[in-house]
């Protein structure tokens, strides 16, 4: 049975989905933007962004009793592939040993117009 997982410290979604979907083992993360889950605002900056999206992914693993440590594949959105390497650098604060599988692409555009999103899947035990 699949479970819903929603985390009071993570924005509201933007859309009709979940902050997560927890199946068996596995849960799944909807994209997270850099909001602030107080104001619902974006921060300034690809960097400030980057941090509360993970921020935000934090509070969603935590709702669904996990960590960083239980992610196995990210993939991040960028309104700028110019940001890579400073998104890898504030990437590397929340994975430093056993990195999870991730993809990393420019799209056209985010919702809110964010300059940074991340979805991942984690897996407990």
């Amino acid at each position: 049975m699949n479970e819903v997982i929603s985390a009071k410290n993570a924005p509201s979604a933007v859309g009709p989905y979940s902050h997560a979907i927890k199946a068996g083992n596995t849960l799944y993360l909807s994209g997270q933007l850099g909001l602030d889950p107080i104001s619902g605002e974006l921060p300034v900056g690809v960097e400030a962004q980057a941090r509360q999206s993970l921020k935000n992914i934090g509070a969603v693993l935590a709702a669904a009793d996990m960590s960083y440590a239980d992610v196995v594949k990210t993939t991040v959105f960028l309104a700028d592939i110019q940001d890579f390497a400073a998104i890898n650098a504030i990437y590397g604060e929340y994975f430093k040993t056993a990195c999870p599988a991730r993809s990393c692409m420019q799209v056209a555009a985010l919702p809110k117009n964010a300059l940074f999103e991340m979805e991942a899947v984690a897996v407990k035990g």
